[in-house]
């Protein structure tokens, strides 16, 4: 995958995580502004029935119903006149701001009850029972007909309605309809009658600007007003919709974390491939100079007639044969590789001391590169340890190759032990190692970049190797670069 095309992908990735974010935020802020408006409503819904309850118990003590068994007298426009008179006449002390209404449920009498609606104006009201009583009294027989009154079928509705209301009842009405619906919310009354005068029930004081609904209720006194001012809405309405804000919120997570996932493998898979061509460039350049040697070798054997020539023949063979066996070991490597990325490999542990391990591998460094100068200290005489031998030795071999290849002159070596672990430090004054790369020199094949230079050569799974190689031994290795050179400090379990 070439870079134009990764970074099209990161593009493409980052775009659809935006579109998700706005999407949800999107969605959250409709579903807060329709909870928002739910939960409005919601108030204003409990205060209607609230003014609804209030004069349902209101028209139990002022409402008087009269029932007439007979046609006949209705007709009788004198005694209608007469009832409402009285009626009138009874009820000359109520308390203003109180209003008559008078329905008959017989269509042919509706202009009675305007008549008696434009007419009448009581002023005080007694109970139901006492009214009927008073009519039945005073009005005379001769005069009003009561026997025919007592006769007629069709029914008259005498109502009492107030210009004003009793706010602490309906604030108590409220109260109750509020918690019926789970709404706990701070809020304030007020009514303002037909007059003007405004009554007020303050419950709670408002740090912000409080939503204002009014009653939509058709009991309402004409030409009046109920509102209510409310706040704390955001609060209540987050609450509602918490369940939905934490599942977008998890889906657009997972979104992210998928994307991100999905962009790791993808730049993972252009590091692998990075990565198998260069390994392919190595293994091609490390085969080729032993092949070649070979294929020189047997030549010269051919073609020289070196085979009468004993001491030329033993230099090609020896020639050919070390070339031979430097191609065993790169394919011994590449197959060692293969194993310890499966359970295949088994590790067959004994006792060995590694001082004396360190001490042999130091002695062949010293022989092979004089200019270098090997120091090696310890506070103990013996340490035995139950590891393999064969891979042990690769992988420390592996760290000294590579102090040597790309460390400074000097390179340390120094042994610790207690009860429980011992520890192999290992340095170089060398600078060639980068504190951005020493994370990535224990991944498979990977090697420092130095360009198109291939001034050392190898496959980059010597550290791979030792890493994995520890690991089986139940230890673990790290890496600490400064100015001063490197440090490669391997600690293991003393069994």
């Amino acid at each position: 995958m070439n870079a134009v095309r990764f970074r099209w992908i990161l593009y493409v990735i980052v775009v659809v995580i935006l579109g998700t974010i706005c999407v949800q935020v999107y969605w959250n802020y409709k579903n807060y502004l329709s909870n928002k408006q739910r939960l409005i409503n919601d108030v204003q819904l409990s205060l209607d029935h609230a003014v609804e309850t209030y004069f349902a118990h209101l028209a139990q003590t002022k409402t008087l119903a009269l029932a007439f068994n007979s046609h006949k007298t209705v007709s009788d426009k004198a005694h209608m006149d007469s009832i409402i008179h009285e009626l009138k006449r009874m009820t000359k002390n109520f308390p203003p701001g109180d209003s008559l209404k008078i329905a008959f449920n017989d269509n042919s009498h509706s202009r009675l009850v305007s008549r008696a609606s434009d007419t009448f104006n009581p002023k005080t009201w007694q109970t139901n029972k006492i009214v009927i009583k008073d009519i039945e009294n005073t009005i005379s027989p001769d005069t009003l007909g009561i026997k025919a009154f007592g006769m007629l079928t069709s029914k008259v509705i005498v109502s009492m309605t107030s210009d004003s209301l009793q706010l602490t009842q309906i604030d108590s009405l409220l109260k109750k309809e509020l918690q019926s619906k789970q709404l706990e919310i701070p809020y304030n009354l007020s009514f303002q009658n037909a007059t003007l005068e405004i009554q007020h029930i303050n419950n709670t004081r408002f740090s912000d600007t409080p939503l204002t609904v009014n009653s939509s209720s058709n009991y309402l006194p004409l030409n009046s007003s109920l509102n209510i001012q409310f706040s704390n809405i955001t609060q209540m309405v987050l609450k509602r919709i918490l369940s939905s804000i934490l599942i977008s919120t998890l889906l657009v997570i997972a979104v992210i974390s998928c994307l991100f996932y999905l962009l790791r493998i993808i730049k993972h898979q252009k590091q692998l491939a990075e990565v198998k061509n260069d390994l392919i460039s190595n293994i091609t350049h490390e085969f080729k100079t032993p092949i070649a040697t070979i294929g020189v070798a047997l030549e010269g054997i051919r073609n020289f007639n070196v085979i009468e020539d004993k001491d030329k023949t033993k230099a090609y063979v020896e020639m050919s044969s070390a070339q031979l066996h430097k191609l065993n070991t790169m394919v011994e490597k590449l197959l060692e590789t293969a194993t310890l990325d499966s359970e295949s490999l088994e590790l067959h542990k004994e006792p060995l001391d590694i001082l004396e391990l360190l001490t042999g591998l130091l002695e062949h460094y010293k022989v092979q590169n004089p200019q270098k100068q090997f120091i090696f200290k310890t506070s103990s005489t013996k340490i035995l340890a139950q590891v393999d031998a064969f891979h042990m030795e690769n992988a420390i071999n592996n760290i000294l190759d590579n102090a040597v290849k790309y460390g400074g002159d000097t390179i340390n070596v120094e042994v610790s032990a207690d009860r429980t672990t011992y520890g192999i430090n290992i340095s170089d004054n060398g600078t060639a190692l980068k504190e951005t790369h020493k994370d990535k020199i224990f991944e498979k094949f990977y090697r420092v970049p130095k360009g198109n230079t291939h001034d050392v050569k190898g496959f980059g799974i010597g550290l791979y190797y030792t890493r994995k190689i520890i690991e089986k031994h139940n230890g673990h290795i790290v890496v600490h670069v400064d100015p001063k050179g490197t440090q490669f400090k391997i600690t293991l379990p003393n069994e």
